[in-house]
């Protein structure tokens, strides 16, 4: 029999979860967007909740549990519906760390791991999209040529979150006929990270551009070794991750629209008693459910092994549109009210039209 419910345990963790989203994340979330920043204690607090370390094995310094990806969806729904930057934001290392423990070589994993299970907020970014048009991660422009024995890797990445601190990033490159990741340290020769980029949404979220001028890479750091890595999985984790981010916000913005609708007087009555207003409201959590089991079955075949390409893709085609189409409408039901930053659904606008063209930005 086919359960759209959840368990008891998930129940639990999406309750306190929700909890903290309340307290710790959305009363914070503006200042962050006005100050295009996250303060240090703040990531340190969603370090704290242990997201990437508790996955990562005993034997790397981990809590050994298992990772679960419709659980880690809920998760992201609930820390989102608090605020998207800082969901994604308490993700973004889980996103590197998953791929060394999934596709990395042994010697990988016993360098890179370690470093996610320290008491104090580590992180390592994806630099998997590419400036200008019609990107696609697994069709890079960035090249890598074998010289000496390993790799010299050439070509430009965008939207490398949190690039400014991070200690390492997973570059996708294509290698001859095929495509393959490579691990590049921050001071590697012939790398430039540029000043933070200037976004319209997620403002708080650091990103930036990296130049890749013929910079050496060993063979020992091709993610996976000469068998190389399925980055197909990689870009689908990314993928159903976003999806679930964009379905808190979208969440967050519903449940915003609703009782102001209910207190907004017109014509001597609730807007939310006119027709226009209910039907639109009625569509926008309509739509929040139905994204929500694209995204819940996108990350059931994830946890199961099985190939989510298609089912990832449908998702996030989905969610995308859909989550702008909501935030567009609770500008709509605020009127006026929708344009000034006395009231979040116009940040809310602004971080899911930002976050429908990220990739590589958190993992589930």
């Amino acid at each position: 029999m086919i359960s759209f419910g959840m368990t008891e345990e998930q129940e639990l963790i999406r309750d306190a979860m929700r909890e903290f989203a309340a307290d710790a994340i959305r009363p914070l979330g503006r200042e962050c967007d006005e100050t295009s920043s996250i303060p240090d204690d703040l990531l340190q607090t969603l370090w704290d909740l242990g997201l990437t370390s508790t996955q990562i094995p005993t034997e790397y310094g981990g809590g050994g549990e298992a990772r679960a990806a419709v659980t880690n969806a809920i998760v992201l729904e609930e820390l989102a519906y608090g605020d998207a930057a800082l969901a994604v934001a308490a993700l973004v290392p889980s996103q590197f760390a998953n791929a060394i423990l999934d596709h990395g070589t042994d010697d990988q994993k016993q360098r890179f791991l370690p470093m996610f299970c320290g008491p104090s907020f580590h992180t390592a970014s994806l630099a998997i999209v590419e400036p200008g048009p019609l990107g696609e991660p697994l069709r890079p422009r960035t090249v890598a040529e074998p010289k000496d024995g390993g790799f010299v890797i050439s070509g430009s990445k965008s939207c490398v979150i949190f690039g400014h601190e991070a200690s390492h990033f997973l570059v996708f490159a294509r290698n001859d006929d095929h495509v393959d990741a490579f691990i590049v340290g921050r001071d590697a020769a012939g790398l430039t990270i540029s000043e933070p980029e200037l976004n319209m949404g997620m403002k708080g979220l650091t990103t930036v551009s990296l130049e890749l001028e013929r910079v050496p890479v060993s063979s020992a750091d091709q993610l996976g070794g000469v068998d190389g890595a399925d980055l197909v999985e990689i870009v689908n984790n990314s993928r159903v991750a976003q999806t679930a981010v964009l379905l808190g916000l979208s969440r967050a913005v519903l449940d915003y629209c609703v009782p102001y609708s209910k207190d907004r007087i017109a014509f001597d009555e609730p807007i939310a008693k006119k027709q226009s207003i209910a039907f639109r409201l009625a569509e926008m959590h309509i739509e929040c459910e139905a994204m929500r089991n694209l995204v819940w079955q996108a990350a059931s075949f994830l946890e199961n092994g099985r190939d989510a390409t298609k089912q990832s893709r449908f998702a996030r085609t989905y969610v995308n549109e859909k989550a702008m189409w909501i935030a567009d409408n609770g500008i709509q039901v605020l009127g006026g009210h929708g344009f000034i930053r006395e009231h979040p659904v116009e940040m809310w606008f602004r971080h899911a039209r930002t976050l429908s063209v990220l990739e590589g930005a958190a993992a589930v």
